[in-house]
């Protein structure tokens, strides 16, 4: 899959197999025959894709569709809050049973709606990432809880040092919650103030609205890691990291 014409002058995008420059869709629910159309257009573009929260309990054919995904060289996981699910009710183990049974190789931990201990936490990661490739989400889904920045940072420090992959940075499918005010408005210091101590391409930072996408492309460049971001939106997305629409026309130029 590749571009029709040559235009020149444009940002340089990393290439799949990538480390940055990652691009998560969530799908919430498509159909095999709605994967299949979707990969057709955008495989190229697409690294990460999560079933969002517990959906992949109720997806017909999941073990047909996660083959689909991994067919096209695409980390597919299910959503954290399915993990939380199983914590909650005391049934990890079978949790685990889970990832294996469907072959799945990266699992995400996160405790957006669980309030897990901090060192609980990290000793789920420190476990799963002796057999998979881990990806931890900090903040939590109550747009109540106010997370400082010295607390972000530790918890992603810690996070990378248990054993994860990428951290991603909460802000739900409405995009309104952890690094984001309700109104959809980022939170322009916090980010600034956690990446003055994190690498930017450890972070996944969650981004489901265009004004927030092109925040993070025009602040951190065409490779920023960017996540919850709906399938028909990864074509616009991509545009957006190459200058190629009139929100980041001249960023790059």
């Amino acid at each position: 899959m590749g571009v029709n014409f040559h235009i020149p002058h444009l940002p340089e995008r990393t290439k799949k197999p990538r480390e940055q420059g990652l691009t998560m869709v969530l799908d919430k629910g498509l159909s095999l025959r709605q994967v299949e159309d979707f990969l057709s257009v955008c495989e190229a573009y697409v690294d990460m894709v999560k079933l969002g929260w517990c959906t992949a309990y109720l997806t017909p054919h999941l073990k047909a569709k996660i083959q689909l995904y991994k067919e096209a060289n695409i980390h597919v996981y299910l959503g954290g809050t399915l993990f939380e699910v199983f914590v909650v009710r005391k049934a990890y183990e079978q949790f685990k049973k889970i990832l294996d049974d469907f072959g799945l190789e990266t699992a995400e931990i996160s405790t957006g709606s669980l309030n897990l201990p901090e060192e609980e936490r990290l000793a789920y990661i420190r476990d799963l990432s002796k057999n998979f490739r881990i990806i931890t989400e900090i903040g939590s889904k109550d747009p109540s809880v106010e997370l400082p920045p010295y607390k972000w940072v530790q918890a992603i420090k810690a996070s990378l040092e248990a054993g994860a992959w990428k951290v991603i940075t909460e802000a739900r499918e409405s995009g309104t919650v952890g690094m984001f005010r309700e109104s959809g408005e980022v939170k322009k210091g916090l980010v600034l103030e956690i990446l003055d101590q994190i690498d930017q391409h450890h972070i996944i930072f969650e981004a489901p609205k265009k004004s927030q996408q092109v925040w993070f492309i025009k602040q951190l460049g065409s490779n920023v890691n960017l996540g919850n971001i709906a399938p028909d939106e990864v074509i616009p997305l991509e545009t957006l990291r190459l200058g190629l629409r009139g929100d980041t026309f001249f960023t790059f130029l």
